[in-house]
């Protein structure tokens, strides 16, 4: 039993270091990949038994890696959303732009 603990809790240790790294690396299609693997796996851990102190422990560090990567996507979805913005609002301008470039070169 107690291997079977000691595994559980290397996997949930594994689970939040990948959240971690991923959203450390910007890799916002593999921390897709890694958060949305966590339900399943979480319930097939859970399905083996009653979670040990020390789980319980790694859980809480999987979610707080969960929490902490969510908060980097968020980040990077503003920062996206505002230079998407930007554009939008210099569109007229780059339009312009372009226009006075190839009426020169023509």
């Amino acid at each position: 039993m107690a291997k079977v603990a000691q595994d559980r809790q290397a996997l949930l240790l594994q689970m939040g270091e990948a959240l971690h790294g991923a959203a450390l690396k910007a890799d916002w299609a593999l921390l897709g990949e890694h958060a949305n693997a966590l339900a399943p796996r979480l319930q097939a851990l859970a399905a083996r038994g009653p979670w040990s102190a020390a789980e319980r422990q790694a859980l809480q560090r999987l979610r707080g890696a969960h929490d902490d990567a969510a908060a980097a996507a968020a980040v990077a979805s503003d920062e996206l959303a505002l230079k998407l913005e930007q554009l939008r609002s210099n569109k007229d301008g780059w339009i312009a732009y372009a226009m006075h470039s190839n009426t020169e070169s023509a």
